[in-house]
């Protein structure tokens, strides 16, 4: 089983990136093994949706930085562990962290991420530049699903 794991905040700007995959997703028609998920802001809740899946690969926007719609694909280790000690506000790097300390064989992770312009908060709505990422991340989680791209 593979899963599709998108994380973000529709309300926020360009954080909703990974929402707007989701949906872009769920209007199509995927394969039985392909489960996609919206896991919203994310947080420890999410490490239930890496359950039963061979492979994961997960959806976000990345922070500004200049290049507002740049697609990247890190690693698990490139994603910083959020500061804060109790998890109570963590992000992705604390859930893969979690995810690797909690289960002796994770499923194999892979990340598209997406280089946000602004993340506004309570302003619904992508930047044209990553409204195009998402398009470009959809297209890049079709050949993945249907094997013309193994490296997401």
């Amino acid at each position: 089983m593979r899963h599709i794991i998108c994380f973000g905040n529709p309300l926020h700007g360009d954080d909703g990136f990974g929402h707007a995959v989701y949906q872009r997703l769920c209007a199509t028609s995927l394969p039985a093994d392909i489960k996609v998920f919206d896991a919203g802001i994310g947080g420890l809740n999410a490490l239930a949706l890496f359950e039963n899946c061979d492979e994961a690969i997960l959806i976000d926007a990345s922070a500004p930085a200049g290049t507002p719609g740049q697609i990247s694909r890190p690693s698990s280790d490139d994603i910083p562990l959020e500061s804060g000690q109790s998890g109570h506000c963590s992000g992705v790097g604390y859930l893969l962290r979690s995810l690797r300390a909690l289960n002796a064989m994770p499923p194999r992770v892979r990340i598209v991420a997406a280089e946000a312009a602004a993340v506004t908060p309570f302003q619904p709505g992508l930047s044209a530049a990553m409204a195009q990422a998402v398009n470009d991340t959809v297209a890049i989680l079709h050949d993945w699903i249907t094997g013309k791209q193994r490296d997401a």
